[in-house]
């Protein structure tokens, strides 16, 4: 039987994750502004529109929201759908500071909350991680993630650090994640950088670094600009892997390849089925086992960590 969702945000992001997905049923939707809303329900065939979002929480029949506002409005509505009962799916980043992620865990004691990172469990990450389990190409030395997204539209919540804004907070979620699901995120030092030169005082550009006690670093390098890019590059001492576009099957069913470069030059191709990234998640958020929030805690502090050092730094005399 299909998950009865109620959006909370009538969204792009919402269009692209939750409508026409055979797992769930979209019904009802709430937005800011409920013409917006009505609009927006009228074009996608969405059977009811509440004039606020605590009307559509306090709808019975809606078992999960999906919720998809600026990043500093995800804590306050998640945790009000939590109280209310329903299972809990955010948008990354699922809040923005570790006390948020704390008073989010002690709300969610009776129901499930889960932060939609889409790339998570894909079949690539669980391929490197037994790379680096194994020492099948020597010991992991370096990660390098590089990720570029467009320029925002004009007067979006993305130019408002008040709101959450900024290119860090769009790329942190994808990179955290992948490195808890390959090397493990349980660095021993954290870094951040960025000129804070944007509208309003946004990050249009970032750069965090990590270090384990391994001697292992990553490095993520993410900005505003014409050209996408999603990569990752993984440096072992007798091979590198890399992973570019990782972000394409968010499009639709895509595939994927991980190519192994080794010292001597020789080349293998690891590819993996064609997948489609909203339909993966939702299977995921279906199947969950219950430890979803759990994992993005330490998640959320370390994008905390690593944003505020950056600002101290820029703030330093």
């Amino acid at each position: 039987m299909p998950l009865e969702i109620g959006l909370i945000g009538a969204t792009g992001i919402a269009v692209r994750t939750m409508l026409g997905q055979p797992s769930v049923d979209v019904r009802a939707v709430a937005a800011g502004d409920p013409v917006r809303a009505k609009e927006f329900a009228g074009r996608y065939d969405i059977p009811l529109v509440y004039q606020n979002y605590s009307a559509l929480l306090a709808d019975p029949a809606i078992d999960a929201v999906y919720i998809s506002l600026h990043n500093s409005a995800h804590l306050r509505w998640a945790v009000r759908a939590a109280v209310a009962g329903k299972d809990v799916i955010v948008e990354k980043p699922l809040c923005l500071t570790a006390a948020e992620a704390e008073e989010l865990c002690f709300a969610a004691a009776d129901t499930r909350v889960f932060e939609a990172v889409a790339t998570a469990g894909h079949p690539w990450q669980s391929a490197v991680r037994s790379f680096i389990e194994s020492s099948r190409y020597g010991v992991l030395r370096e990660v390098r993630t590089r990720m570029t997204f467009a320029v925002p539209a004009t007067g979006g919540y993305r130019d408002r650090p008040d709101l959450g804004g900024g290119i860090f907070y769009d790329c942190a979620s994808y990179w955290l994640q992948a490195l808890q699901a390959t090397i493990g995120l349980d660095p021993t030092a954290y870094e951040g950088h960025s000129a804070f030169d944007g509208p309003n005082g946004v990050d249009r550009d970032f750069e965090a670094s990590l270090r384990w006690a391994s001697g292992a670093e990553a490095t993520l390098t993410c900005a505003v600009g014409a050209q996408h890019v999603a990569e990752h590059l993984f440096t072992f001492d007798d091979a590198t892997v890399k992973l570019r576009n990782f972000l394409r099957p968010v499009l639709g069913r895509i595939p994927l390849n991980l190519v192994v470069t080794a010292a001597d030059g020789d080349r293998e191709v690891i590819a993996f089925p064609p997948t489609a990234y909203y339909e993966q998640q939702l299977v995921r958020i279906l199947d969950d086992d219950g430890d979803d929030l759990a994992a993005a805690v330490p998640r959320i502090g370390l994008m905390e960590a690593i944003y505020s050092d950056a600002l101290a730094r820029r703030e330093a005399p």
